[in-house]
Parts: structure tokens; sequence; C-alpha cells
């Protein structure tokens, strides 16, 4: 796959998430949360995510997968939520995750806490 014109939905995130490559995960992930965001979550300087996602660089086996976990969870929000709000809800203090933000929670390894908070979000309405 290599783009995302037609945004996955439902189950098919999942599939989108591990067949797609890591370039188009990153570049999808900037063009959500922002290349600093995406940097927090997975412990690397800004300039890092962007040569990954211009496929000059690649991540480590841990890396990538984090990207494919943060990269559910933003089309998880993106399904219902424009692209500012799934930012800040990525950013901003998250009452079920104790106040921690979820890009702090991915980074702590915390994704299915994460992915459940977002679940909770969506289904909230």
């Amino acid at each position: 796959m290599s783009n995302l014109a037609m945004r996955p939905v439902g189950r098919d995130v999942h599939r989108t998430a591990v067949r797609a490559s890591v370039a188009v995960i990153v570049s999808r992930l900037q063009d959500i949360l922002g290349r600093d965001v995406v940097a927090i979550i997975v412990g690397k300087q800004p300039r890092q995510v962007a040569r990954w996602a211009s496929g000059n660089a690649s991540p480590t086996a841990r890396d990538q997968q984090l990207l494919r976990d943060t990269f559910q969870v933003v089309e998880l929000l993106s399904e219902v939520e424009g692209p500012e709000v799934t930012r800040m809800w990525f950013i901003g203090m998250n009452p079920q995750l104790d106040d921690q933000a979820p890009a702090e929670a991915i980074a702590a390894g915390n994704v299915r806490d994460a992915m459940a908070a977002a679940r909770a979000f969506v289904n909230a309405g």
C-alpha cells in the first residue's frame, strides 16, 4: 500500500497498520499529530522522524511497532474526529489515563490503555 487516500475504517485499520510501509505510517502520523508529538512517542529527535517519513532511514523493530500501534489509535479517533481534535486528544490530560497525555502513555508502553481511552472517547460521542 503506497498511500492512505482511502482512509481505513474499523478492522481495516489493523490490516493497514500491518501492511503499510513505515514511511506511509509515519507520514500519516506527522500529518495528524505533528512531527514533535510523534518524536515524543518514540523517544527520538524530530529530524529522525522526518527521515523515517521520507524513507531515508528505518526505525528499529520496537519503534516500528510503536508507530503502527499509534497509527491504529490515530485512525480510530480520525473515524469520528478531525485532525485538530485528534491531536489535542493525544497531547491533553486524559482522565482515563490518570491525567497523563495519551502520547506520554504510549511512549511509556501503555498502548493498550491509550487504545481503551480512545475507544471510550469515541463511544462517548
